[in-house]
């Protein structure tokens, strides 16, 4: 049985083959040199979380909706213990697929966790326009959407739909913890 890692790697490939692209075009696309996207894709290393997210922009799909690409498909119900979690060891990021997964839902649910200190920044939305809810389960969370700083803390829900860059920073002195509910425009 082929682990999430594989089937992520895989994906990817499929995804660049589809579009007829070598890794030199995805290269130029992503900003990611093409020795890194060739050892991404035959599943050498692992993706990190911003490395992802430029993947996912250059393929027009938020990262969950890839992610759930290469999860199992057609539950309705999905118990703790069988959600999909992808963990990002470089930029202390960890996501769990709350929602069952199915490609063509237009709204799911992920956890996100950030250890203290944790920075996450993405260059720009996979989707323009998607719309996110974020609201804070535990710690406390600094979350800039188009250059306006947020802070949040346990409790906190913040509103947003994604046209520019975004920035996750954990400030600690506990980790953050918070539910993100995506709704695709």
């Amino acid at each position: 049985m082929r682990t999430m890692e594989d089937r992520l790697a895989a994906r990817l490939a499929e995804l660049r083959a589809e579009r007829g692209w070598s890794l030199d075009d995805l290269a130029d696309r992503s900003g990611v040199s093409r020795s890194t996207l060739s050892r991404v894709e035959r599943g050498e290393i692992s993706p990190t979380a911003s490395l992802l997210g430029r993947l996912c922009t250059v393929y027009e799909r938020p990262m969950s909706r890839l992610l759930t690409e290469v999860e199992a498909d057609g539950a309705q119900l999905i118990r703790s213990a069988g959600q999909s979690v992808w963990t990002d060891e470089d930029s202390g990021f960890v996501r769990r697929s709350v929602s069952p997964p199915h490609p063509a839902l237009r709204a799911e649910v992920v956890e996100g966790t950030l250890r203290p200190g944790a920075d996450l920044s993405y260059d720009a939305p996979s989707v323009p326009g998607l719309e996110q809810h974020l609201w804070m389960l535990d710690g406390a969370l600094d979350l800039t959407v188009d250059g306006r700083k947020h802070a949040l803390v346990s409790g906190d829900c913040l509103r947003f739909r994604l046209w520019g860059p975004t920035r996750f920073h954990c400030p600690g002195p506990g980790a953050a913890r918070y539910l993100l509910v995506l709704v695709m425009p």
